[in-house]
C-alpha cells in the first residue's frame, strides 16, 4: 500500500474513532442552531494569548463563566483575515473601537481611512520606536472537534511571521487550511529589547476525509458571511484586557480601563 493510501486510511480511521468534524453537521445541528439564533446577535468566543511569555491559551469554559488554560488548540482553520486597528490615543483595547480599522488589509475605514499600503500610519517607524502606529493583527476562526461554532484567535504582530510560514508550507503541498487539522501551541520568545512575549506555533496534524471536507465547506461559507458583516467594534474585542507587547519593538500597550 502506498504512503498516500496509508495516510487516507489513517484519516478515515481517526475520524471514525473520534467522530471527526462531520458529526455535528451530519446530525443537522448547524441548521437547528441557525433557527434557534434567528434575530440574535451572534459573536464567537475568543481564544486569548496571555502576555509575558505564557505558553498556555485562555479559552472560555463552555459550561460556566470560567476560563480554561490549555497548552494546545487542535482544530480546522475555517477562515482568516487581517484585523488592522489604529487608535489616535496611546491606549488601545477595552470596549472602544479604533479610530480606523480594516478587515482586508487593503482599505481602512474611519479616520484617516483610505489605502492601507500607502497610509503613513501603517509604516514602520510611525509608532513608538520602529513600530507601526496601526497595529496589524489577524483574526483566525478555529473550529475544534465536537464544537459547532468556531472560536476566534486574534493573532498579534509577533506571531504573524510564524503563521505566514505555516500557510506557505501548506499551500505549497496543495493543502488549504480549511481542509486540514492544525495544532496551535505557544512558545516563549524574547525580542531584541529583552521583553518576553508569547508566540503562536502552527503544525500540521492531518488531512480531513471527504465527508469532513464537505461538512467544513458549509461551515466555512457561514463564517465568511459572518465576517463580511463585522463592524469596527469587533476589532475592539480583539484587544484583550491584558497588556499587549509589540514583539518587534517591545512597546507595551496598556488597555483602556473600564
Amino acid at each position: 500500500m502506498s504512503q498516500q493510501n496509508n495516510d487516507t486510511a489513517n484519516n478515515e480511521q481517526r475520524a471514525l474513532t473520534t467522530g471527526g468534524f462531520a458529526a455535528l453537521a451530519n446530525a443537522g445541528a448547524l441548521n437547528d442552531a441557525t433557527e434557534d439564533l434567528a434575530g440574535l446577535d451572534l459573536t464567537f468566543d475568543r481564544i486569548k494569548i496571555p502576555a509575558g511569555g505564557s505558553t498556555a491559551f485562555e479559552i472560555p469554559d463552555g459550561d460556566s463563566e470560567d476560563v480554561n488554560m490549555v497548552k494546545e488548540i487542535v482544530g480546522v482553520i475555517l477562515l482568516h483575515h487581517p484585523a488592522y486597528a489604529y487608535y489616535k490615543d496611546k491606549y488601545t483595547g477595552g470596549s472602544n473601537p479604533p479610530d480606523c480599522g480594516s478587515f482586508d488589509g487593503v482599505n481602512g475605514t474611519g479616520d484617516p481611512g483610505g489605502a492601507c499600503a500607502t497610509c503613513p500610519l501603517n509604516q514602520f517607524g510611525s509608532g513608538e520606536g520602529q513600530s507601526k502606529a496601526c497595529k496589524n493583527r489577524r483574526m483566525i476562526y478555529v473550529l475544534m472537534e465536537g464544537e459547532l461554532f468556531p472560536m476566534v484567535l486574534s493573532l498579534p504582530t509577533g506571531s504573524l511571521k510564524e503563521f505566514t510560514k505555516y500557510l506557505k508550507r501548506q499551500l505549497s503541498k496543495g493543502r488549504k487550511l480549511n481542509q486540514i487539522v492544525t495544532k496551535i501551541s505557544l512558545k516563549k520568545a524574547t525580542n531584541s529589547s529583552g521583553i518576553a512575549f508569547s508566540q503562536a506555533v502552527f503544525t500540521f496534524d492531518r488531512v480531513l476525509n471527504e465527508e469532513e471536507k464537505a461538512a467544513i465547506a458549509v461551515m466555512t461559507e457561514s463564517v465568511k458571511n459572518y465576517a463580511a458583516n463585522l463592524t469596527m467594534s469587533a476589532l475592539a474585542e480583539g484587544n484583550d484586557d491584558a497588556p499587549f507587547v509589540d514583539a518587534e519593538t517591545g512597546e507595551v500597550i496598556e488597555p483602556l480601563k473600564k
